[in-house]
Order: structure tokens, then sequence, then C-alpha cells
């Protein structure tokens, strides 16, 4: 039995169940009657993981951002790791925003993880790692109790709690 249990803490998404998801809404899009002889579009960008969304006017964009959720999911990909960027004027009289997939833990907030993970007061250590967050502790139930604390107390984008020993 090992002394030491560990787990790491990564914000990630399945990017196979994301492309499934906007292939999904776009088939969605495709035969709705209310998007019939529109510009409403989903296009996904696996390399730079973001989304283009164009549609007519902004109602249409919020319908067609909300059919893309509804999709994500069913897909079990986490709908909180989309994040809006700002609208912007496309051309016909259209409208087009760029939202971007939450992926890997950024400094700052990985130093905020492990202010937070001190502060519960329980005994085990937290540690930077690129993008993701190392706990380590002598006792499973510890861990479970940080795992606990950050599903409720975490940031707003998703995190996945892996590779558990």
């Amino acid at each position: 039995m090992a002394d030491n249990h560990a787990f790491d803490i990564v914000s990630e998404i399945n990017s196979a169940e994301m492309h499934n998801a906007v292939v999904q809404a776009q088939h969605e899009i495709a035969v709705r009657y209310d998007f019939k002889g529109t510009r409403a579009s989903i296009e996904y960008n696996k390399k730079d993981n973001n989304l283009t969304l164009l549609a007519d006017h902004k109602g249409q964009l919020d319908t067609v951002i909300q059919v893309l959720k509804e999709k994500m999911a069913k897909r079990g990909v986490a709908v909180n790791a989309l994040k809006r960027g700002k609208l912007e004027e496309a051309t016909h009289d259209s409208v087009r925003e760029i939202l971007t997939l939450h992926t890997g833990i950024e400094t700052d907030d990985a130093k905020k993880l492990v202010k937070q993970i001190k502060q519960i007061g329980i005994k085990v250590q937290a540690q930077i790692m690129d993008s993701k967050v190392r706990v380590t502790g002598k006792k499973i139930d510890e861990l479970q109790s940080v795992i606990a604390y950050l599903k409720e107390n975490g940031p707003e984008y998703p995190l996945q709690y892996v590779n558990f020993t």
C-alpha cells in the first residue's frame, strides 16, 4: 500500500464529443423551420479550440447558442467550458460571435486553487504542474474532501479529477 495518495486537477474537454455535438447542432440548424433561408451556422476550429457562430440577428444567434449547448449537454461536454466572445457585425447585416473552449488551468487560477486547498485546513499538499494542479495526501478520505470542496467552490469552468492513486 502506498504512503501517499494523489490526484491531478485538470480542465479539459473531450474533443471528439465536442465535434459530435457541433455536428448535431449544425444538422438541427440545417433542418429547423425557423432557420430556413437564414445565415445561421456554426464552425468548429479544433486547432484554435474555438467556435464561430453566424446568424442574421442577435436573437437568432442566442437560439443557435442554445441549440449548441443542448447538444453539448446531451454528449456529456461541460456547457460551462464555453467562453462567449463579443458580438461583431458581419457582412450582409448578419452578426458573428466567436466562442472559445476553456482548456487547461492558467497559472493565476492554479495559484487560487492551491490557496483555496490550503484554506480548507486538510492535511494535503497542492502543487502546480504545467496546466494542472497535483494534490497529494496520506488519506484517500482527505483527497475526496478536497474534491467535494472544489466541486462546490471551484471556478466557473469545469474541472476534472484524474490519475487518482
